[in-house]
């Protein structure tokens, strides 16, 4: 039995991905310690892991707090994190130290832990990964990083790595791991023959749990869930648009339109169209004919998992590139918000769910996510690392 440190973020999209890897390594006798903020404390005891709670900088989406959309703001969030969080990890770890360090792209407490401790560690991503030539091939995504405000943190994270003796380029560091698991399809990875094997380990989502887990009731006419993830719900012109759209087509529409969204702002909702707070998304995608998701990437796997065609209309960061990546595949329609029209959004479901190259597509993506692994694999390569 080995001593595992992971440690995570406190967002859903870089939480729900790592669950069913410390499930397995808990399965296999492993002892697992998981420093996460107290809101997913309760999320990660459910695996079997060990919480190790600590305080967070993070935006709270339990109160309604949104992350920034400037992506030098967000990017700094995730130092303001680290630079909090380690001094707690490390008084609550104490003695007892692990044998290996796993980490969210964002857990960067851990690469510092690693190497104080000269242990092995395990970046765990939830989403795309670097690939030879990607500062080339994404000169225009990262235009920010010439900003003032950027360099200014790439001059903070550097000094608080060489604070521990880490005298290395803060992006290197971050963005090229010794040692990588991908929890994404591989289909939505950029460039994914460029990526190296010897570093990057597909495992693709792990999602036979929930599908066995999440229930919703079957029904009598096609069913399109219309959800725009944990942190872009505020759009209920987007949800008025989706009900008028789909309604009179006889489809049951389901509106997952998170805490905030005032249900008066959606107006009278037609029939067989309903509102819900919160839906269990991989069980109603289980049901669904289509999807209407704003393109994040848990979304994109849940819906290539279950073999629904979607209609992406991407909010922000990295949901544009994952829609121009699913409409590569055959398998989405991409419409901008300002073009999210009844018309728009009818013309574009009708095209997806006639069509049986979509589906044959659909078919043979959800054949290849159930292929790769997933939890087991990812576990396997933990392991290898302790050995």
């Amino acid at each position: 039995m080995a001593h595992v440190l992971m440690v995570g973020v406190a967002a859903h999209g870089h939480t729900h991905p790592h669950l069913p890897v410390i499930t397995a390594l808990v399965e296999r006798g492993h002892r697992v310690t998981y420093a996460i903020p107290a809101t997913f404390a309760e999320m990660v005891a459910a695996t079997g892991a060990t919480p190790l709670v600590h305080t967070s900088v993070l935006p709270d989406q339990s109160r309604g707090e949104q992350w920034p959309t400037d992506p030098v703001d967000g990017t700094a969030l995730f130092l303001d994190e680290a630079m909090l969080s380690l001094p707690q990890i490390e008084e609550a770890l104490g003695d007892d130290v692990p044998d290996v360090a796993l980490y969210d792209i964002g857990g960067y407490p851990a690469i510092v832990l690693a190497r104080r401790f000269g242990i092995p560690a395990v970046q765990l991503s939830p989403a795309m990964v670097a690939w030879d030539g990607y500062e080339e091939d994404l000169v225009e995504a990262l235009a920010f990083r010439t900003e003032p405000g950027y360099q200014a943190y790439l001059a903070r994270f550097a000094a608080w790595l060489a604070e521990f003796g880490i005298h290395e380029d803060p992006e290197q560091v971050v963005g090229r791991p010794r040692r990588s698991i991908v929890e994404i399809p591989r289909a939505l990875q950029p460039f994914a023959d460029k990526v190296d094997p010897d570093i990057y380990t597909f495992v693709g989502p792990d999602l036979d749990r929930r599908a066995a887990q999440e229930q919703w009731p079957a029904s009598e006419r096609p069913l399109v869930l219309v959800s725009f993830g944990s942190a872009y719900h505020e759009h209920p012109d987007l949800f008025r648009a989706c009900a008028e759209a789909f309604a009179p087509l006889g489809w049951e529409v389901v509106l997952a339109i998170g805490p905030h969204v005032d249900l008066a702002d959606l107006g009278e909702l037609p029939e067989h169209v309903t509102a819900h707070r919160w839906v269990p998304q991989l069980g109603v995608l289980g049901r669904a004919s289509a999807f209407v998701t704003h393109a994040g990437m848990g979304g994109c796997a849940e819906g290539l998992y279950q073999g629904v065609p979607m209609i992406a209309i991407p909010q922000a960061v990295d949901q544009f590139g994952n829609a121009g990546l699913l409409e590569e595949i055959g398998v989405a329609r991409t419409i901008a918000t300002e073009d999210a029209t009844p018309e728009t959004l009818r013309e574009a479901l009708l095209a997806l769910t006639s069509s049986d190259d979509v589906a044959a597509r659909l078919a043979e993506q959800r054949d290849a996510i159930r292929r790769a692994g997933g939890a087991r694999v990812a576990a396997d390569v933990v392991e290898a690392e302790l050995a």
